[in-house]
């Protein structure tokens, strides 16, 4: 099994990154490179994976890729993209910090 059997998938999956998402960490180019290490990785985590075991995942920041065992030699693939935002942590750190002028709580 290698990246070019699931050459449909990827390309699907670089459509759409074209397409519909935002990311200010990969260009389209990066995207696409990153897609196929991170096939190979998951490649590589289907066909080591333990007895009972059914999947193969692979992920980064902005994608998911899971192999599925089926019932036939072929494994289903399914890429999704994370929704993640690099601004998340700032926000949430915003909000949490004091005010300028406000008092900072006594504890």
């Amino acid at each position: 099994m290698t990246v070019e059997n699931f050459k449909p998938e990827l390309a699907e999956a670089v459509k759409s990154y074209n397409k519909y998402i935002i990311c200010i960490d990969k260009t389209p180019e990066q995207f696409e490179e990153s897609l196929v290490s991170l096939m190979q990785k998951a490649i590589n985590a289907y066909q080591t994976r333990g007895p009972g075991l059914r999947h193969g995942i692979a992920l980064d920041k902005q994608v998911t890729i899971i192999l599925s065992q089926t019932e036939e030699e072929r494994p289903f693939c399914g890429i999704y993209f994370n929704l993640h935002s690099p601004y998340q942590k700032q926000m949430a750190a915003a909000k949490s910090a004091p005010s300028k002028g406000s008092p900072e709580p006594k504890g």
